[in-house]
């Protein structure tokens, strides 16, 4: 349990501090093919590491077809849509959005998985938490216009996509190699975001790097993904799926804070008690939980 413990809050820190690195990034780099450097950073790693530890390629059309659709999902769409949206909104925003994962996710766990069923704690932790997330969102809500709605609904849209990949992976994919399945992954999510970016932005062989773009696409990419996703599957396979998913509420905790602290992002008092009420959410489910475990 201390393992599980340790792994969850590690993970929670390193996706807390993805969103100044995303937004720090698109100061040079441009949406769509900024999330296509970071995922062909982070398989190019996984693929290092899969050569090294002599891993066997997934084996039949099943397989690569379950690859190539979670991968879409998770790395594809949700990336496009997430670093678009946050070019739009501020880093704190973009996280307390990104928090719809454990709802979608929740309901989604209930249809596909007969083992994680929606109980009274997960629906009162959720919901508690997603009402934090409310809280924050009317606090920044008078700063958005047009383009930042349109953001915004792009963030929830790759949360949809992103919470659907994860629980299909619980349902089918914990049988995979947990280097190979983020390897084969990203593999088919880098292939949509390049050739977007490519139409959409231009070449990127044109584009001007500085350091603080070359930094945050190697940060994102070996940290942010290969040893997040690294964490996240140990975690998915030894864990309900609604038990993993509620990181995604703690995140925006550390992301409003990193983006308060480093880029001046306003933190006002609604802030302050929605992060509360997110964080008392995931107090609920995990005290629920153990309760009912011990």
């Amino acid at each position: 349990m201390t393992r599980l413990v340790a792994a969850w809050l590690a993970l929670s820190l390193i996706w807390g501090s993805t969103w100044l690195f995303i937004k720090v990034g698109l100061s040079d780099l441009p949406p769509v093919s900024f999330a296509g450097f970071r995922v062909v950073v982070a398989a190019a790693v996984l693929w290092a590491i899969a050569a090294a530890r002599r891993e066997t390629l997934p084996k039949g059309l099943k397989a690569w077809s379950f690859l190539a659709l979670t991968g879409s999902l998770n790395f594809g769409l949700n990336y496009g849509l997430l670093f678009w949206g946050e070019e739009r909104t501020s880093s704190g925003l973009a996280a307390v959005l990104q928090a719809t994962i454990p709802a979608f996710g929740l309901v989604m766990a209930h249809v596909l998985l007969p083992s994680d069923r929606m109980t009274l704690p997960k629906v009162l932790g959720v919901a508690l938490g997603i009402a934090g997330v409310a809280v924050i969102f009317s606090d920044r809500a008078t700063l958005a216009g047009p383009d930042s709605i349109r953001g915004g609904v792009a963030i929830v849209g790759g949360a949809f996509a992103v919470a659907l990949s994860n629980v299909l992976v619980k349902a089918r994919g914990t049988a995979f190699d947990p280097v190979m399945l983020p390897a084969v992954q990203m593999t088919f999510g880098m292939v949509p975001l390049v050739v977007a970016g490519s139409l959409l932005e231009g070449s990127p062989f044109a584009i001007r790097w500085t350091p603080r773009a070359a930094v945050s696409v190697l940060y994102l990419g070996v940290v942010g993904s290969v040893a997040a996703f690294l964490l996240f599957y140990w975690l998915l396979r030894r864990m309900e799926v609604t038990r993993v998913l509620p990181i995604s509420l703690v995140t925006p905790v550390l992301a409003v804070a990193t983006g308060a602290l480093v880029l001046g992002e306003r933190l006002g008092a609604r802030a302050v008690l929605g992060t509360a009420m997110i964080l008392a959410g995931v107090f609920i489910g995990a005290r629920r939980a153990a309760r009912s475990a011990a």
